[in-house]
């Protein structure tokens, strides 16, 4: 453990570059999944269509999705004899974000559905009355619940952060190219390094913590801001 705190304190380049890679590779699918599942939840949440039903249930039903299904999915879409095999993108960080985002999505639309939804429960006839248009009604939902959205983004990076199953799949776990903290901490462990193998532990349990006290703060601030 005192090793693994070592490595930490002294900002070890081999872990700095594990955390950085997968910081950008987080990060990036999150806001992939946000631009794709905001509007998405948010128009399931506020308007009645045909197969909306069905894809409420799927947005849920997709929330679930086993991680290393995904990465297969994926893997067959990039994989040279797959459809997207051209474009060479298999064990790169593009194929690593492709894979969180196609696991963050679903969870960043059904959460939005559920509290669009209920905003517009409320609002629905005022908005009809003053005859609002479709966009600026979204608009109007995403901007009042920016602050529970927050919280949804976070949640969505607290799941990618922490997979490993497809990442691993479509990522391959290339030092000094697609290696990111949880894969690291499988391989290292394996191998007997648990010096590397702690030492992202660490990273990633204060990288919980800090979500868990962002979410807190946002949702006390929301708190705030209905009784301003």
């Amino acid at each position: 453990m005192a090793d693994a705190i070592g490595l930490v304190l002294v900002w070890d380049p081999d872990l700095v570059e594990i955390i950085g890679l997968s910081l950008r590779v987080t990060l990036t699918a999150v806001a992939v999944a946000c631009v794709i599942g905001l509007p998405l939840g948010a128009a399931a949440g506020a308007f009645r269509f045909p197969g909306r039903t069905v894809l409420v249930v799927l947005l849920n039903a997709a929330m679930g999705l086993p991680p290393v299904v995904v990465g297969l999915l994926v893997y067959l879409m990039l994989s040279a004899a797959g459809p997207l095999g051209t474009l060479g993108l298999l064990y790169t960080p593009t194929a690593m974000i492709i894979a969180q985002a196609v696991l963050v999505t679903p969870i960043v639309a059904a959460l939005t559905c559920q509290v669009v939804a209920d905003l517009d429960a409320e609002y629905s006839e005022q908005f009809a009355s003053l005859q609002v248009g479709p966009v600026d009604r979204i608009g109007a939902y995403l901007w009042d619940a920016r602050y529970t959205l927050l919280t949804v983004a976070l949640a969505g990076f607290g799941r990618a952060v922490a997979e490993v199953g497809a990442v691993m799949i479509v990522g391959g776990n290339i030092d000094h190219a697609t290696r990111v903290m949880t894969t690291t901490i499988a391989l290292e462990t394996s191998k007997g390094n648990l010096e590397l193998a702690l030492a992202l532990g660490i990273i990633l349990l204060c990288m919980a913590v800090i979500v868990n006290a962002l979410v807190m703060s946002i949702r006390a601030s929301a708190v705030r801001a209905a009784y301003a």
